[in-house]
């Protein structure tokens, strides 16, 4: 796997067609699962069932992404199903280092992911307890946002602040990624990238994953 992630989000995927739709990002490093409960943000997508379904016929990990109330009620079960990665919203949690900790008991890598307007310097002391930490470069709830280049400042604090101290921490994006945005989020530092309709929306989405990949690269290294 490269030091660069490039995670489709099926948000912008055919659900009707989903087994096929996971076959067309084969190259992908992980899929990203949006989990949403109609309370934290305002839409609904869907639970445990339907990540079960989609670990059993995924060519790829996942990487769950729960925009929900309650996560140290929920999170740990979408570890129990086999999703690679979980990640929870620091606005929703109670214990935060607490719930990460309980996610790698289970197997999984834990992530943390803040809202554009959340600041993240209560993230600088507690880094190692989290394996990824997501910086939404949108409001959550509803895919095919425009990407938001004010929140870059706080994604260049987290990755000076993780290379100070020498954390191996991924720090991952999520809203309006595509060719024309990718290399700003990979210069200001971060190495995950979440595509949707950029990925899905393409006619060959692994041509699409390898743009993206070679695009955020090229601005990563420089």
């Amino acid at each position: 796997m490269s030091d660069i992630r490039i995670n489709p989000s099926i948000l912008a995927a055919d659900f009707v067609n989903m087994q096929a739709e996971l076959a067309r990002i084969a190259s992908a490093d992980f899929v990203h699962v949006d989990v949403m409960d109609n309370h934290f943000v305002p839409n609904l997508t869907f639970g445990p069932q339907m990540v079960e379904r989609i670990q059993a016929t995924s060519p790829v990990p996942l990487d769950v992404h729960l925009m929900i109330d309650e996560p140290e009620r929920w999170a740990p079960g979408y570890a129990e199903i086999g999703a690679a990665s979980v990640t929870f919203h620091l606005e929703a949690s109670t214990e935060p280092v607490a719930l990460a900790r309980r996610l790698r008991q289970i197997g999984a890598r834990a992530g943390v992911a803040v809202k554009p307007d959340t600041p993240v310097e209560g993230l600088f002391e507690v880094l190692d307890e989290f394996d990824q930490i997501l910086v939404m470069t949108v409001e959550p709830g509803f895919g095919g946002q425009s990407f938001r280049p004010e929140t870059m400042p706080k994604l260049r604090a987290l990755a000076d602040h993780a290379r100070s101290v020498g954390s191996r921490v991924w720090l991952q994006v999520d809203g309006g990624i595509a060719e024309s945005t990718i290399a700003q989020a990979a210069e200001s530092g971060a190495d995950t990238f979440v595509a949707g309709s950029a990925v899905f929306g393409a006619d060959e989405p692994d041509a699409a994953i390898a743009a993206l990949r070679s695009r955020a690269g090229h601005a990563h290294r420089h």
